[in-house]
């Protein structure tokens, strides 16, 4: 009896001290921070975003790694002493030039999400990655049809084998779940 209790302890011990390893460390997290934070900052260098803040993430035990970020997907020259207000046709082209970095600010999340899957080693594979982007637009600006949210989310090994090219990047639309509000 005295055996088994030492063996269960000792089982015990093991697996307390593996489980740390069993997911990703704050390092592992931060370096996946600064890779989002720097692809967003080169999005669209003839027009780039407006990275407001820095990307946060956090790993959730037996869920998985999420991130934020917020965005402005395309700064505008804003009221001021020197323009007191913009024209319609000003907001009206503001949104439709928002309007058409959509898709692609979303082909860039799934990139997003593929590197992730790829870096964050200790990540298990039946655990999800996600990436929110809050995207923020002044309260002056005509914003109907551009969504203040886009959240994407897929289990690590499903964005691995897209991502090494075991499953072609037409299966992200299958793994990839996407919530816009």
């Amino acid at each position: 009896m005295r055996t088994l209790l030492l063996a269960l302890a000792a089982a015990a011990s093991l697996c307390a001290q593996s489980a740390p390893s069993a997911r990703p460390a704050r390092a592992e997290i931060a370096a996946m921070e600064k890779v989002i934070d720097q692809r967003l900052s080169r999005f669209g260098l003839e027009r780039p975003v407006e990275v407001l803040g820095l990307t946060r993430g956090l790993y959730l035990d037996g869920f998985g790694a999420a991130f934020t970020a917020e965005v402005n997907l395309l700064p505008a020259v804003g009221v001021s002493p020197f323009r007191p207000s913009l024209t319609k046709e000003d907001l009206a082209r503001l949104r439709e030039q928002k309007l058409k970095r959509l898709p692609q600010i979303r082909a860039l999340m799934q990139d997003l999400l593929l590197a992730a899957a790829q870096s964050l080693d200790r990540l298990p594979a039946n655990e999800q990655v996600v990436l929110a982007l809050m995207l923020y637009s002044h309260s002056w600006e005509d914003s109907s049809g551009l969504p203040r949210l886009i959240q994407m989310q897929g289990r690590k090994d499903a964005l691995l084998a897209v991502a090494l090219d075991r499953q072609p990047r037409s299966a992200l639309a299958q793994i990839v779940r996407v919530r816009e509000e």
